[in-house]
């Protein structure tokens, strides 16, 4: 089956949850009418669906290929690509004044589920692009910028991130990438880069490099790191391409999952370019404050994943339904003449809810994100620019870690609803379970999104943000407790229960992390999960809440409102009332985490 993308439930989302009305009145956001942003997204599911999802297939059968130092990728990407940036996809949320079509963060999050729903393995290419305009939009100077940034949003070129060292995975303290300055005022860069998205391939004219390095005198530790771009080719001063700088693939590896996506081994400084010994590169912003501006891409990297995790899901859970409504197997449970659809299996039936609601609820927490991240950039009012800041960067780390994790779970569930079928690969079901396993990895791992969560998001401003959100999780509890729709009712009081329970998990965090650092972090991923499912459980209710209404209202599309119901009560049912005991796995559960030595493991 092809990709349909879900634009109705993303037009749901993005209107009733995520605040597209009060986003449309910012300044420099006017031109998302509803209209436009409609019609944006009709485009991209067509171009999505028709264009780049039947390559999924094919780039996991025929993945990208190293040979002689150079990177080929799969069959129709190229052509693909190059109708992607011709359309202007690259440049969706991105400045007008750069060759952007300067719409806000919200459709373009839409947009960019859609593109990774159809191939994740082509998609990881504009997703770094991404990251590259982002970080030299927020810390280039006006020279890298206009040199730069107009090629990346049109596609000519492409963006890298270049972190890892063999020696230094998530600990970027360890890089040990050089760069000596020199009398031009560049740099020469010389080191070592694995795991590298994109490093090398066959789109784009040109590669353009984000790396980490060190500077001969910089202090030990992340304080000495500096961020500069470094382009596989050259850019002369007209803007045209120069000499092949001094930067090389060394390999490509062979991986579970997304196997079109090439990840390179890069080599700087290993003397084969054309300019001499050392990869010539440029200072991004000042020295010694790298880490800080490469988190800028880190964390557009990090909620792009999240929503990988999404859009992932929702492809799974897909292909899962329209197996199960085709396969004749066992007769119904009640009685029936033959077998029946699987679908009509109750056990089948709570499968795909799970897979359903769970990826709804991941949906509406991302989205609803990136309407604070609209609001943090866009509002006059500098105190609301904050106050939407701290809770998009409290939500970045939910969005990423809770989403890919349950994408895992999902994608898993896709396998079993296809039964001895889903582990042949033919079907297509294995290879969303295979692609959705590194999301948890890269771009930091859910452990380390969870250490975030829990010291900076959580203890740094004792709770500040998350109790305030608590503090609407519950007022929207004591609306549907006291509505007479039986369903609104019953989902009330399980997020109130699932409220009570998060908050005592945000006061354990706040009051032990001084005394008993070692436990508190032992729970930091049931407390990630506990908040996920909160987030998760609140947003499904107030969509709920929005479609009892239009039903009382005799809406014509009572088969989607009804669906929304449902679907909340099922994820507060089975889903949300798991908050007490993740509660109880994070408050009381370090004992059994740190109690053996290493030695008896």
């Amino acid at each position: 089956m092809s990709y349909a993308a879900p634009v109705k439930d993303m037009l749901f989302v993005m209107r009733e949850l995520a605040g597209l009305a009060e986003i449309q009145k910012l300044p420099g956001c006017e031109d998302a009418t509803d209209e436009t942003v409609a019609a944006v997204l009709e485009e991209n599911a067509r171009f999505m669906s028709e264009v780049v999802a039947p390559l999924n297939w094919t780039g996991d059968i025929k993945p990208s290929t190293w040979s002689d130092g150079k990177v080929t990728t799969t069959p129709g990407f190229k052509e693909a690509f190059r109708q992607f940036v011709e359309a202007g996809w690259q440049g969706l949320q991105h400045p007008q004044e750069y060759g952007g079509q300067g719409l806000p963060k919200l459709v373009a999050t839409a947009c960019n589920e859609m593109l990774q729903a159809a191939s994740l393995s082509f998609a990881l290419c504009p997703l770094l692009t991404d990251g590259a305009i982002e970080a030299l939009l927020t810390a280039g100077s006006d020279e890298l910028r206009q040199r730069y940034v107009p090629r990346l949003i049109d596609g000519t070129w492409t963006g890298t991130m270049n972190l890892t060292e063999p020696q230094a995975g998530s600990d970027l303290a360890l890089v040990r990438s050089r760069a000596v300055r020199q009398s031009d005022g560049t740099y020469r860069i010389a080191g070592q880069k694995i795991f590298i998205t994109y490093g090398d391939h066959d789109l784009a004219e040109n590669i353009i490099h984000l790396v980490l390095a060190r500077t001969p005198d910089a202090p030990e530790g992340v304080k000495g790191i500096s961020l500069f771009v470094v382009p596989k080719r050259l850019v002369n001063d007209d803007g045209s391409l120069g000499k092949r700088n001094d930067v090389h693939c060394a390999s490509i590896e062979h991986k579970l999952g997304i196997k079109a996506s090439p990840t390179a081994v890069l080599l700087f400084g290993d003397g084969k370019g054309e300019v001499g010994p050392g990869a010539i590169g440029h200072l991004v912003g000042e020295e010694n404050r790298g880490l800080e501006y490469m988190f800028v891409m880190m964390n557009a990297a990090r909620f792009g994943v999240g929503m990988q995790g999404v859009a992932i899901a929702d492809r799974a859970y897909q292909k899962a339904v329209a197996y199960a409504r085709e396969r004749l197997q066992s007769r119904a449970v009640e009685g029936s003449p033959g077998p029946v659809p699987i679908i009509e299996h109750p056990d089948v039936r709570r499968m795909l809810m799970l897979m359903r609601a769970r990826t709804e609820a991941a949906r509406a927490v991302a989205y609803v994100a990136a309407g604070w991240a609209d609001v943090a950039h866009h509002h006059p009012d500098a105190g609301r620019r904050r106050q939407a800041k701290a809770v998009y960067e409290y939500l970045v780390p939910i969005v990423k870690g809770w989403s890919t994790e349950m994408s895992i779970d999902v994608a898993s569930l896709g396998v079993q609803v296809h039964g001895g079928m889903g582990y042949i690969e033919e079907t297509g079901a294995a290879q969303f379970y295979r692609d959705a396993r590194i999301l948890t990895i890269y771009e930091g791992t859910t452990a380390i999104q969870a250490n975030d969560f829990v010291g900076r998001k959580t203890a740094r401003d004792g709770g500040a943000v998350a109790r305030s959100l608590i503090g609407q999780i519950r007022q929207t509890a004591a609306e549907l407790s006291a509505s007479t729709d039986a369903d609104l009712a019953a989902i009330g009081r399980r997020l109130a229960v699932a409220a009570d329970a998060h908050e005592e998990v945000v006061d354990y965090v706040v009051s032990r992390i001084k005394d008993d650092i070692r436990g508190v972090f032992a729970g930091s991923v049931p407390y990630l999960e506990l908040a996920g499912i909160v987030h998760g459980g609140w947003q499904l209710a107030r969509a709920a809440a929005v479609s009892v209404r239009a039903l009382r209202q005799g809406s014509d599309d009572r088969a989607f409102h009804t669906a929304k119901v449902v679907t909340a009560r099922f994820f507060a049912d089975h889903v949300l009332a798991a908050a007490a005991g993740l509660r109880d796995s994070v408050v009381d559960g370090s004992t059994g985490v740190l109690g053996l030595s290493a030695e008896q493991f």
